[in-house]
């Protein structure tokens, strides 16, 4: 079983509730409402008449920031948070904060208008004032420390409440946005039970007395009885402020565009008669109830009513025990804080006076032990104590050292895999580069084949009509040849060799053939000259 005393925190006052939960099963098991003066000895003097020394306390922090900023959902969760901080530092740069002093949380939510992104809640709390409330607990088992409007829909049974509001009137009013189970959006409104009990204590001057007055005043709906005078005295210090608050919950509820089918209203502006059927009136539409915690049953003993009026220190204690958004917790966490309650040890001289018996290792000795062997006691089961978190750390360790183990030889064996078939698909691009190489050769060589083939086509019979026009009367053409491709071999005969010679010249200078050559000439009978002239066709 665990338990947790919830204390809700305002000026003047503070409600208390203890909660245990076994199973599913939570109970309320003492509960109440203590005004103070000073409010260590009201701590003090709550934690000792409900026998809490030993187990864990949640409390309520105050004037709490909510932001809200819009991410996309594709983004990883070191993604996530940086990108909320970067939100959250550009707002405290707008608005002239040092984001350094504050302590911050958030929970993640659908966004309704688009579904590839989410919704952040986002709530800040100046770490001073944090570390102010923690230190009046200092000496007992503080644990949690959480914002009441993140806590009270704990209360409610949101699987059977559809789309709903929370309306918590106490210091201040927090209106909590409930659409599809899950907390939507949180309005903190400045007014609440503070101004009308401020001015009732200024006519009573007891606020204690304010309190019991406001908790007996009854509104009077439209079809209600005629006002006494003193009745009318203490509502006019109590209507404008229920005005506003209803009205701000009016616009809530028709801005949003989801329909909300109910109401809750709680905290202290709940303990006036008939504020519900006063809601009712504005929100026509809308069905609206007290809050009434849905696991807490209808006792003769207990009035329904006496929990309702300590309703915010019960979801702040439900908090403590493990229900609602996890992550809400204010208070950063001490080794102590979570070594569990099997491994504590109370050593005394007689244990049935302590009031404390949740160890396991709890011993009476009979008598006081002395400092040394308190001492050596102590160091006995500390040293208990550090084997088992080692024992623990080192399984821990072991088990995700197996797990990373087993994640890298899984990724060596993928990226072998990988390898092999990259060399294999390497080998067949080779290959296919051969295949290809050795095709664009053979198109190549065919090419020049062909272009070669297309060049000599008609350089003979061309190569005859250009002789022919140069050829001087006196030479004679005994043959021409084509000896290799464009290689020209002419033979000609005149009895005069300056006309061979000519005819040399000519091919040459009007580049019919290039790189003319010629024979030194044969002379043969009758005069005649004989010179063979070699070139290439241009």
């Amino acid at each position: 079983m665990s338990k947790c005393l919830g204390i809700y925190i305002e000026e003047y006052l503070i409600k208390y509730a203890k909660v245990s939960k076994e199973h599913d099963n939570i109970k309320v098991e003492t509960f109440g409402v203590m005004f103070y003066d000073k409010i260590s000895d009201a701590i003090k003097q709550i934690i000792e008449e409900t026998y809490s020394q030993k187990i864990p306390i949640s409390i309520n922090i105050s004037d709490e920031m909510y932001n809200y900023f819009d991410m996309f959902s594709l983004l990883t969760k070191n993604d996530l948070q940086k990108a909320i901080k970067t939100e959250f530092d550009a707002y405290c740069s707008e608005k002239g904060y040092n984001p350094n002093v504050f302590e911050t949380r958030y929970a993640i939510i659908d966004n309704q208008l688009d579904k590839e992104k989410i919704k952040i809640i986002h709530i800040s709390e100046n770490k001073i004032e944090i570390n102010k409330r923690i230190q009046q607990f200092d000496g007992y088992k503080l644990t949690n420390v959480s914002p009441t409007a993140m806590s009270v829909p704990n209360l409610i049974d949101t699987d059977n409440s559809g789309n709903c509001v929370i309306v918590n009137i106490e210091e201040k009013t927090a209106i909590t946005t409930i659409i599809d189970n899950k907390i939507f959006n949180i309005d903190v409104i400045e007014k609440g039970s503070t101004d009308f009990l401020t001015k009732i204590n200024i006519k009573e001057n007891s606020y204690s007395k304010s309190y019991e007055i406001c908790k007996n005043t009854t509104i009077y709906t439209s079809e209600g009885k005629e006002l006494q005078e003193v009745e009318t005295s203490y509502l006019e210090d109590i209507m404008p402020t229920l005005f506003e608050i209803v009205e701000e919950t009016k616009k809530i509820i028709d801005q949003n565009t989801e329909k909300i089918s109910k109401v809750y209203i709680t905290g202290t502006g709940a303990l006036i008669n008939n504020v519900d059927l006063y809601f009712q009136e504005y929100l026509q539409d809308t069905n609206c109830e007290i809050l009434k915690p849905y696991f807490i049953d209808n006792t003769k003993d207990v009035s329904i009513k006496d929990y309702i009026e300590v309703n915010s220190a019960i979801a702040i204690a439900t908090m403590g025990i493990g229900e609602g958004i996890e992550g809400m917790n204010f208070k950063k966490q001490t080794f102590m804080d979570n070594v569990p309650d099997w491994l504590k040890v109370e050593i005394g001289g007689n244990s049935s006076n302590s009031k404390y018996k949740g160890g396991l290792l709890t011993w009476d000795l009979g008598q006081k032990l002395d400092r040394v062997e308190t001492n050596l006691i102590r160091s006995v089961f500390s040293i208990l104590i550090l084997i088992v978190v080692y024992c623990a750390f080192s399984g821990l360790i072991a088990n995700q050292i197996n797990k990373k183990e087993e994640e890298a030889n899984n990724s060596i064996s993928n990226t072998n895999n990988q390898i092999s078939l990259a060399n294999r698909d390497n080998e067949k691009i080779k290959t296919k580069t051969n295949e290809y190489t050795s095709l664009i050769k053979s198109i190549q060589d065919a090419n020049e084949k062909l272009a070669l083939r297309n060049k000599t086509k008609n350089a003979i019979p061309n190569l005859l009509n250009q002789i022919m026009s140069i050829i001087p009367e006196n030479v004679q053409l005994i043959s021409i040849e084509n000896t290799n491709n464009t290689h020209i071999a002419i033979n000609a005969k005149s009895n005069k060799y300056e006309q061979l010679g000519y005819l040399k010249a000519k091919l040459k200078t009007d580049v019919i053939l290039t790189n003319v050559t010629s024979t030194a000439g044969q002379q043969e009978q009758d005069n005649v000259i004989i010179v063979k002239i070699e070139g290439d066709l241009p």
